[in-house]
């Protein structure tokens, strides 16, 4: 089974948390919450493999998120 790896990361100017991936051709989600966002890619991947030509059974996907926030003092 392969293992997709999509990167969450937030986008503080929009306020909303991005979805992408380089194994995945064509993900580019947002979302204002983690958990939408999450589902969205779990909903979007499947049917983006499938028009990629690489369309799984089962799907294994490892989230990475990150958000960078700036304290002043």
């Amino acid at each position: 089974m392969t293992e997709y790896l999509i990167t969450l990361l937030w986008d503080n100017e929009a306020a909303v948390w991005v979805a992408t991936s380089g194994d995945i051709p064509g993900l580019v989600l947002e979302s204002g919450s983690l958990d939408a966002l999450i589902e969205h890619v779990c909903f979007a991947a499947p049917e983006l493999l499938a028009m990629n030509g690489t369309a799984h059974e089962t799907l294994s996907m490892c989230f990475r998120s990150e958000r960078h926030e700036r304290v002043c003092m």
